[in-house]
């Protein structure tokens, strides 16, 4: 049975993270790889689990004619998010929990990115998000998803951990990670064309995929 804690609504540990996720190993790598996949010119960019909102900023410094929606449901990450963009108009931060259903009436965006986020979530609901992503986005749009995956074995895992400078004992029980494969094949499945890896490092990976033009 898979863990249903999720501890992103206590504020202690939304301190802990945002203190330690400037140091997260190679994290700048990724995201570097996410702008570079959002490519020219989106005009509007949902982002799923903002957290305090930095993958968000640092599409809008790469693209100021954007206009973005940003969702989370942790209070201190939508006080951190909010704080961030108290000052650009052009970004909405709404209060959504991914557990619950894309609303329609947000409308569709080009693009559609989330960072270490929608592993939070339980698996079936993992596959019944991505085929909401994918009616959420405008035709030829992309999902960019850089997120935290299961080691294939419980000796990488914890190494990861160990690159992380995290004790075992104190491994988030939050997470409720997949493989970057079964990831791969639902994105397929839901429709995603283009769909690959296009990054990483031990257990943070990007998976990307397109909704078909036509």
């Amino acid at each position: 049975m898979v863990n249903p804690v999720n501890r992103w609504r206590e504020a202690e540990h939304v301190a802990a993270y945002l203190d330690a996720a400037d140091g997260i190993p190679h994290r700048q790598e990724g995201e570097t790889v996410v702008l570079e996949l959002v490519g020219e010119n989106p005009r509007r960019v949902l982002d799923l689990g903002t957290g305090d909102g930095r993958l968000m900023g640092l599409v809008r410094l790469a693209h100021p004619g954007c206009r973005g929606v940003a969702v989370d449901f942790s209070p201190s990450m939508l006080g951190a998010a909010r704080a961030r963009f108290v000052d650009d108009p052009a970004v909405e931060v709404i209060e959504h929990d991914l557990d619950h259903t894309l609303p329609a009436q947000w409308g569709h965006f080009d693009v559609v990115i989330s960072s270490f986020a929608i592993h939070h979530v339980v698996d079936p609901r993992k596959h019944t998000l991505f085929a909401e992503v994918f009616e959420r986005l405008e035709p030829g749009g992309l999902f960019v998803n850089l997120e935290h995956v299961s080691s294939p074995t419980d000796e990488l895992h914890v190494e990861f951990l160990q690159a992380l400078g995290t004790d075992p004992a104190d491994d988030d029980l939050s997470n409720k990670l997949m493989g970057v494969e079964p990831q791969l094949t639902w994105l397929r499945q839901v429709g995603f064309t283009d769909v690959d890896c296009f990054w990483k490092w031990r257990e943070l990976a990007l998976l990307a995929g397109r909704r078909p033009a036509g």
